[in-house]
């Protein structure tokens, strides 16, 4: 007779709730017994009429241990009345009422049956860890009732949730509450602020908890796996000789471990449990009344403007914290170690970022092309997923070939969802099967799948090369338990990829496999060249073949000692001192997101053959003609291209004429027009263009800036033949200027913006239009008498400006209105040239005089 749990009372509630409305938002604390009690209580409910309840768990760890609780309080085993699916372990049976599933397993059932035929009743436990599949699904089950079974029931159970926006998002879903059986928790603070938990201080702060707490296990909260093992092999020597076990608790553990971890401790001893956040609502770890928090989590982040994911150790939230925290009082009076201090607990998060919002999409978007869903926005969300981030997951599938051109799902792509992990080791798994290569790809992705198969100074090798061979044959720096457990995860991927039909049929974009592609693949591992990094295997010689169909837009290129080039246009750096270094091609696994130039965290080398053979139809052959700043001339050339990387390039024979002029007018606009060669005519006829555009808006501007913008309409048709700066040295810019106007514009032209004026003494004097908005002429005063106004142009509208000369052709007066010169100025510079120059002509009256280009008129 199992112990009565809070959750208990707010049963006939969420009864009720689900009866009446179909939906429920069950909100209890951790330990109210929501995830093993409430599926077992709804089973005989009569709107169930013997339909099957299907729970999801956000972990399979919490997944496995939920069925095997639910089962044993029935007195059977799983897969009975009670059974789980999880990627790789099912254990259901004929008779299973309840299934708990987890990591995609209930989108793949509505995928196959989008009715959902044989369920009454879809659970989501532990909602609020907002995980991407959670989301979705939820999401594929509105609609699915929506469209085929409005009978269908929904939960949603959570510990700390904000209820209202679910309970909105389930059409109004009542809101049932369940307060836990909770013990005070007294909370102790680090001294010191931190720069972040390290495994040191771990380590002293669950020693001094074991040291002031008498009695009751530890429950310590670490990021990963990682730091798990760090802290374990801390934890043995300081604690050896003394009462007091250490267990891990992660969900890449085999199940005897996890099973450790989590029953209660032999008698007189205690037991420290050293859990990533599984522990923190999923499960119950029996006897803990201590916790130690690290303060640290580890989520998914993408980056769309990398098109890069990765995983991040970001600090806890303050739900995430809180709910922790609760862990030691589930039992009796606990105390809280936290590794942060109180001032910096005010500054936590309120919760956590939901992973859909902040997460690689490419699962996601695969899952709706399955559903036949193209635009998330026709399901219901509690947050949609970014655009950003959705359309550069449908342009990943797109190149993985799981979706056509159009948008729809391939057969290549249906295959693809049917294995059920990430479609970059989907699509890599289904390639390797026409060329032999299933094994090697199931390896290479159980590896891709686990933190680090390595140990010590060997991690800091980035070839995956070495992973491969130490899952395959083992070594003193390979924890034999995660190897043996890797070893049968890959021996199921490969086995599932063959079972998928691929062989003989090659997927996505890239070039399908020959049939001696596996035999040369082996052949140049296991010959190899000396040096070559990768090449000294077979593991080698695949796994740069392998990667790249997971990673086409991580294939890089060496353009300087460690330092390459991704196709996807980034850099990617490796760290110093890696033999992988030497190769010229390499395929990146994994890139931290820091910049432009990532530091590579794992690779393989690639062979150029092997990139030529495999990656053909990636590969796209591209002319350039551009302006060469240095040579002041159009190269053309000829490349052939990975993404952004230059795979080969070559001087381009007969480049177009078109583009070799475009690339011209480009140097030119980079250059600027004194590039042309500008002669005085060319010059003053711009500048009489300029003078009449500023007198009549209607006309062309032929300001500089503006003829390098339309240097296609005016200067393209005189550049027949020409490739360069000198060649440019041939061009009539006035001829192709005065071609860009029409004969009535030319005749305007030269009417209202003339090159020369007659004057009196019959000389034509050049027009200077060098300051547009005062054109002016130079002429000597002897030329200018009888003139009694200033002459005008634009058709009367715009006097000239009129420099007066000496006859040494100094000016002597400048002036817009000769009227007035005649009538008041001249007579005091008739009187002063009068004495400076005897011998010429210097009438009383001007306006009476006649105009000479000599010293004096005939006759005078």
């Amino acid at each position: 007779m199992t112990a009565r749990m809070p959750v208990e009372q707010a049963i006939p509630e969420l009864k009720e709730a689900l009866e009446k409305h179909g939906s429920a938002v069950l909100v209890a604390e951790p330990g109210a017994g929501k995830t093993t009690r409430v599926p077992i209580a709804l089973l005989e409910e009569p709107w169930l009429a013997g339909s099957k309840i299907i729970m999801l768990e956000p972990r399979k760890l919490a997944a496995r241990n939920a069925a095997r609780y639910m089962a044993s309080t029935l007195g059977e085993k799983v897969g009975e009345t009670v059974g789980y699916r999880v990627r790789m372990d099912t254990r259901v049976g004929p008779r299973t009422r309840i299934e708990v599933v987890t990591e995609g397993v209930l989108t793949r059932m509505l995928q196959s049956d989008p009715s959902l035929e044989e369920a009454g009743l879809v659970i989501f436990d532990e909602y609020h860890e907002r995980s991407l599949q959670a989301d979705l699904g939820l999401a594929l089950a509105l609609q699915c009732r929506a469209l085929f079974r409005e009978e269908l029931r929904i939960a949603v159970m959570s510990a700390t949730l904000e209820a209202e926006p679910v309970a909105s998002l389930l059409g109004g879903a009542p809101v049932v509450r369940s307060e836990g059986r909770m013990y005070p928790v007294e909370t102790r603070y680090a001294p010191e602020k931190t720069q972040g938990a390290t495994e040191a201080e771990t380590t002293a702060f669950v020693l001094r908890a074991l040291s002031e707490q008498s009695a009751g296990d530890v429950l310590v909260f670490l990021p990963g796996a990682g730091e798990i093992r760090r802290v374990e092999a801390r934890l043995r020597p300081a604690l050896a000789g003394k009462a007091v076990d250490v267990a891990p608790l992660h969900g890449s553990l085999p199940q005897e471990a996890q099973d450790r971890a989590l029953a209660p401790s032999a008698p007189g001893r205690r037991k420290v449990v050293l859990s990533t956040a599984v522990a923190e609502s999923s499960l119950t770890v029996e006897g803990v009344t201590i916790v130690v928090d690290a303060g640290l989590m580890r989520v998914p982040r993408f980056s769309p403007r990398t098109g890069m994911a990765r995983l991040e150790t970001i600090p806890v939230s303050l739900a995430s914290a809180d709910q922790r925290r609760g862990r030691a009082g589930r039992l009796a009076p606990g105390v809280c170690y936290r590794l942060w201090t109180e001032e910096e607990n005010r500054y936590l998060a309120p919760a956590g970022t939901p992973e859909i919002v902040a997460a690689d999409l490419a699962s996601l978007a695969l899952d709706l092309a399955v559903w036949g869903v193209e635009n998330p926005q026709e399901l219901a969300w509690l947050d949609p997923p970014p655009a950003a981030a959705y359309q550069q997951a449908r342009e990943l599938l797109t190149e993985l070939g799981a979706l056509t051109e159009k948008g729809g799902l391939s057969p290549h792509g249906e295959r693809m969802a049917r294995l059920g992990v990430h479609p970059r080791l989907a699509h890599m798994l289904l390639r390797s099967v026409p060329l032999g290569l299933a094994e090697e790809a199931g390896r290479l992705a159980a590896l891709l799948g686990e933190r680090d198969l390595l140990r010590g100074e060997q991690r800091r090798d980035v070839d995956i090369a070495l992973r491969l061979k130490a899952l395959r044959h083992g070594g003193a720096h390979v924890d034999e338990r995660v190897r043996e457990r890797l070893l049968a995860e890959a021996a199921e991927l490969a086995r599932s990829a063959v079972a998928c039909g691929e062989a003989g049929a090659g997927g996505g974009k890239e070039a399908a496999g020959t049939a001696g592609t596996a035999r040369a693949v082996r052949a140049a591992g296991t010959a190899g060249t000396e040096g070559t990094a990768g090449a000294a295997s077979e593991e080698g010689g695949a796994a740069g073949i392998l990667l790249g169909f997971a990673y086409p837009d991580r294939i890089g290129r060496r353009r300087g000692p460690g330092r390459y080039t991704l196709s996807i246009g980034r850099g990617a750096e490796l760290p110093a001192g890696q033999l992988l270094a030497q190769a010229e091609y390499v395929v990146v696994a994994e890139l931290d997101d820091q910049g432009q130039e990532g530091r590579a965290q794992l690779a393989a080398s690639l062979e150029a053959a092997d990139l030529e053979r495999h990656f053909a139809s990636l590969i796209r052959r591209e002319e350039t003609v551009r302006w060469d700043a240095e040579a002041q001339a159009v190269r053309a050339r000829e490349s052939r291209l990975l993404g952004a990387i230059v795979l080969s390039e070559r001087p381009l024979a007969k480049p177009s004429a078109e583009k070799v002029a475009e690339a011209l007018l480009q140097g030119l606009r980079q250059e600027g027009l004194a590039m042309l060669p500008w002669s005085r005519s060319a010059r003053q006829l711009q500048e009489r263009g300029i003078f009449l555009a500023g007198a009549d808006s209607a006309w062309p501007d032929w300001s500089d800036a503006a003829l390098l913008d339309t240097l296609e309409d005016w200067l393209a048709p005189y550049l027949g033949g020409m490739k360069s700066r000198a060649d440019l040295q041939r061009v009539n810019v006035a001829q192709a200027l005065e071609s860009s106007l029409s004969w009535e514009q030319r005749s305007r032209l030269d009417r209202e913006a003339p090159t020369h004026i007659a004057v009196p003494s019959g000389s034509r004097i050049a027009v200077d239009y060098s300051d547009p908005k005062a054109p002016f002429i130079a002429v000597r005063l002897q030329e200018m008498f009888g003139l009694p106004d200033t002459p005008r142009i634009a058709g009367g509208r715009v006097p000239l400006t009129v420099h007066l000369l000496s006859p040494a052709q100094r000016p002597v007066q400048v002036t817009r209105d000769l009227a007035s010169f005649w009538s008041n100025a001249y007579f005091e510079v008739r009187k002063d040239l009068k004495g400076r120059y005897p011998k010429h002509y210097w009438p009383d009256d001007p306006l009476e005089a006649t105009a000479t280009r000599r010293v004096r008129p005939p006759g005078s």
